[in-house]
């Protein structure tokens, strides 16, 4: 499921309301991503993030279909928050439920590696110098990059 929103959101009402009900479900991996008040060495005032409305949505589900493929999930979730964020605000909620702990540890850090680097935001830093577009991090390519691999020669941990 795929959520973007303004509204801030509530982690453990949202994986309650995933989980509810089912006896699938082994194990839950979450990532909640909180503003920061630093970039390196510049205080962050606040952040905005933009979108495309329906072009985000498509490209998240894409995101999740993928993940869905890769690993068996009972279910997977991503809300992510646009507009106008203050340090310590909550901005992406990424969870993921399956029967064995490891496709739920290995689904979710692809999720939020792949949507640090595939989802078309665009996110303004507010900074006492004034404000910067994000531009994108060497590190965070190199996490997503790691998910390129094929399946077969991908290290899994057994289940």
């Amino acid at each position: 499921m795929i959520r973007v929103q303004r509204e801030d959101f509530d982690p453990g009402a949202e994986i309650a309301a995933l989980t509810r009900g089912r006896a699938d479900i082994g194990g839950v991996v979450s990532f909640t991503g909180i503003v920061r008040d630093l970039a390196g060495d510049r205080k962050i005032g606040a952040m905005t993030l933009e979108h495309y409305p329906g072009m985000t949505e498509k490209q998240l589900a894409e995101i999740d279909a993928e993940a869905n493929r890769r690993w068996p999930l009972a279910a997977s979730l991503v809300v992510h928050r646009y507009g106008k964020l203050l340090p310590g605000d909550r901005i992406v909620l990424v969870v993921t439920a399956s029967p064995h702990r490891d496709a739920a540890f290995d689904a979710c850090r692809f999720l939020i590696d792949w949507l640090k680097t595939r989802a078309p935001f665009w996110k303004l830093e507010e900074t006492e110098a004034g404000a910067d577009w994000v531009k994108a991090q060497a590190d965070d390519n190199a996490a997503a990059a790691r998910w390129e691999k094929p399946a077969s020669k991908r290290p899994r941990a057994a289940e």
